[in-house]
């Protein structure tokens, strides 16, 4: 269910590559009782996002099936293989095209399952609405990154984003609107199925 207390703000779920170097589709890895996929919209309909958009891509059928049963919107991205920016600009083309636009747009990962919706909050609770703010997250290695929080005046650079560097180039670009958050836990993606092996380990011993 989602929270009671909204917020205008929408939360994309970037889900569409093919875990090419996971071997399987890593959406589907299981994650506690659910899968990988399942466990981060569950996380992210705990929040105070207005509208939960999960893009999807590679394995669009199988993981489709998987969550289409939630209140999310579900987007194909059929040119998925040009990149993870790719995906943050179909998204936001999305969004660019609704009559009501949301004040901004949280941007996160299916593969990233230790990011809560405690977290995903306090992001929400940073962000000043017409500001041109960019929330981030401050990673260990001591780079910004996702889950992210854009106001809603990027959403057309956003929506013209190349490669496979995400949004890395447009928090570079913006710097003096960038406002950096620690998160109390180990932002780890799950890109190998070692990766997958040893925190599912950690976490679920």
């Amino acid at each position: 269910m989602l929270s009671t207390e909204s917020s205008n703000i929408a939360l994309v779920i970037l889900a569409a590559g093919a875990s090419t170097r996971m071997g399987t589709p890593k959406q589907l890895l299981q994650w506690g009782e659910y899968s990988l996929i399942l466990h981060t919209i569950k996380t992210a309909l705990k929040t105070k996002s207005k509208e939960i958009i999960v893009v999807l891509g590679a394995n669009y059928a199988i993981i489709k099936k998987e969550i289409e049963h939630l209140p999310i919107t579900i987007l194909d991205h059929k040119q998925w293989a040009q990149g993870l920016a790719s995906s943050i600009a179909f998204a936001s083309n999305y969004v660019k095209q609704q009559t009501i636009k949301p004040d901004g747009l949280l941007i996160t990962l299916a593969d990233q399952p230790l990011v809560s919706s405690e977290y995903l909050n306090t992001l929400i609770s940073n962000f000043s609405t017409g500001k041109k703010q960019i929330i981030a997250t401050f990673y260990q290695n001591g780079t910004q990154g996702v889950p992210v929080l854009f106001d809603a005046s990027y959403l057309v650079q956003l929506s013209q984003l190349k490669g496979d560097l995400g949004a890395k180039a447009l928090l570079k670009k913006n710097q003096v609107f960038v406002k950096i958050l620690n998160c109390a836990f180990k932002n780890v993606d799950l890109d190998t199925l070692e990766d997958y092996k040893n925190l599912h380990t950690q976490n679920f011993k």
